[in-house]
């Protein structure tokens, strides 16, 4: 059972302000993605960047064999939502983009403007067969890419570059704590018996306080001296499987020349001995050709008519 997540960058017909120029352009984009999902064969594939939901059923029409679609209702102020993509009809459990209760609203501007909800809902959906079950839960983080207020891309001094840095920092690590927030009654009292996965572009690499908020208790990571003895935090603890990635696959996006792995999956313990392996790109590839992806800057303007995604799927294969 592969299960993965991947952002397929920007999906939508021509004619937005944000997706392909012209058809030609959009029906390479759709042929690429088409064939790496073709290739992945996920059985549950986590999607973000969902600009435009007919263009994601423009995709669908295209893939080998029947998949079936769920969205979070819960776009962000371009559109791009997230998503599953499912060889079976998977049954929603929460979709949201709340933060958790307690936590205050955070600044997003130099305005003082607060926000007290993700950009992105975060989706979870219940998979079953006679063969397996599990809950999955997919989310996008706030961007490290960073905007400027009149649609700039570029600061106009080091210290507005500055201040918005700690604005994205601050809305993704909420983000994080909201989606911890969902996936706790999930995992519920003893996450050694129930099966969840929370996947998705976090936006950050693995050892960033923001995607180490999702671990909960620390302590028995994978390749540390405590991954085989049991203890109090298996419960309620999520593991990364960025380690069991081989390290030449371990990169999920290119930026300024420098390979990151911003896109990752998390398991319970009652999954976590079920992963017999997990990667990046295509399963069976060599590296070189299941990561054609560009480098990217800080303009997300100059991919408009790229072909492709700048992202690779993450993906794991689970056992029975």
């Amino acid at each position: 059972m592969l299960v993965g997540t991947w952002n397929l960058e920007n999906l939508y017909r021509p004619g937005s302000p944000y997706g392909p120029r012209d058809k030609a352009a959009y029906e390479a984009k759709l042929a690429a993605l088409a064939a790496t999902v073709d290739r992945l064969r996920p059985t549950l594939l986590g999607i973000q960047e969902v600009g435009d939901p007919a263009a994601l059923d423009d995709l669908v029409g295209m893939l080998d064999g029947r998949y079936h679609v769920r969205l979070s209702a819960f776009p962000d102020e371009r559109g791009i939502r997230v998503g599953f993509l499912s060889d079976i009809v998977v049954n929603v459990v929460e979709d949201t983009p709340a933060f958790p209760g307690a936590l205050r609203p955070v600044q997003v501007d130099d305005s003082g403007r607060t926000t007290e909800r993700a950009g992105r809902g975060v989706l979870a959906v219940n998979f079953s067969t006679r063969a397996t079950w599990l809950t999955a839960v997919v989310c996008h983080l706030k961007s490290k890419l960073l905007s400027y207020p009149g649609g700039r891309f570029a600061p106009r001094d080091e210290g507005e570059r500055a201040r918005y840095a700690a604005y994205a920092l601050q809305r993704r690590a909420a983000e994080a704590a909201g989606v911890r927030a969902i996936a706790d009654p999930l995992i519920g009292e003893d996450g050694r018996r129930e099966r969840l996965v929370v996947l998705g572009d976090f936006n950050d690499e693995p050892h960033a306080a923001t995607t180490q908020i999702l671990q909960g208790p620390p302590g028995s990571e994978i390749g540390t001296p405590g991954f085989d003895r049991p203890d109090k935090g298996d419960a309620a603890r999520l593991w990364n499987v960025a380690p069991l990635i081989p390290e030449e696959q371990r990169y999920s996006r290119v930026y300024a020349g420098r390979r990151e792995l911003i896109d990752h999956v998390f398991v319970t313990h009652a999954l976590v001995g079920r992963v017999s392996r997990a990667g990046t790109g295509v399963p069976h590839e060599a590296a070189a050709e299941l990561h054609p992806i560009a480098s990217v800057g800080d303009d997300p303007a100059e991919r408009r008519d790229a072909a492709g995604s700048d992202h690779a799927p993450v993906w794991i294969d689970l056992m029975p």
